[in-house]
């Protein structure tokens, strides 16, 4: 089955994640890229995405797998179809063949800004490395059967903190993405939590690179 390995940046970032599989299965057929379908009582279109984003999630490393029905077309075609009917902001950086299991997805390498409309509040950079240098900090988690409380340390496997300019910090993290999930955004909910003197007035997030089980990108 073809993979898509694509983009999503601008305002398109607005774009929740069914919708955002409709874009794509609107796009396939726009490109005149018939997709196959499911079979059963409810046929769907064989296209799907490996791990959803929250509305407001910048993205430049998200795979799509599909299938397609008809004669075989290229990949570089293909990519260059997609592109052609896809919504500004969305946009396939490469389709290949044979990707790896998702089973093997692992790590999400993100960024998270924080910014504050008075200046970075004084000693925050060093009260936040501290909250994640603990053993523990539980936040609510929701799924599918409600909602828990979890710590989320364990599922942080390396988190750097670095000015980005007078008013905002930026958490530069690698964390698990896959049983279990962390959500990057949670680390903003564990500040406002544990620190709510140094609440951000605004918080953004930024999906980098994602890798498996040796830190190895994941294609």
């Amino acid at each position: 089955m073809p993979r898509a390995l694509f983009e999503k940046t601008g305002n398109a970032i607005w774009i929740s994640h069914l919708d955002l599989m409709r874009v794509f299965q609107r796009s396939f057929k726009r490109a005149g890229l018939p997709l196959t379908h499911t079979q059963g009582f409810n046929p769907r279109p064989s296209v799907s995405i490996a791990l959803p984003m929250s509305v407001g999630v910048e993205s430049r490393c998200e795979l799509l797998d599909f299938d397609l029905e008809g004669d075989p077309i290229s990949n570089e075609e293909i990519c260059e179809r997609l592109n052609r009917a896809l919504v500004e902001g969305v946009r396939v950086l490469r389709v290949y063949d044979d990707g790896a299991k998702l089973k093997h997805l692992c790590y999400l390498s993100c960024e998270v800004d924080l910014e504050y409309d008075n200046g970075i509040p004084e000693q925050a950079q060093a009260e936040i490395s501290g909250l994640f240098a603990r053993e523990e900090v539980t936040v609510e988690k929701k799924n599918k059967n409600g909602v828990r409380q979890e710590n989320i340390i364990p599922m942080i496997k390396r988190l750097e903190i670095s000015p980005g300019d007078s008013n905002t910090l930026v958490l530069h993290g690698l964390v698990c993405c896959q049983n279990p999930t962390l959500n990057p955004m949670q680390l903003c909910t564990a500040i406002d939590l544990y620190l709510p003197e140094l609440k951000p007035d605004f918080a953004r997030c930024r999906r980098m690179e994602i890798y498996d089980e040796t830190e190895t990108v994941f294609r």
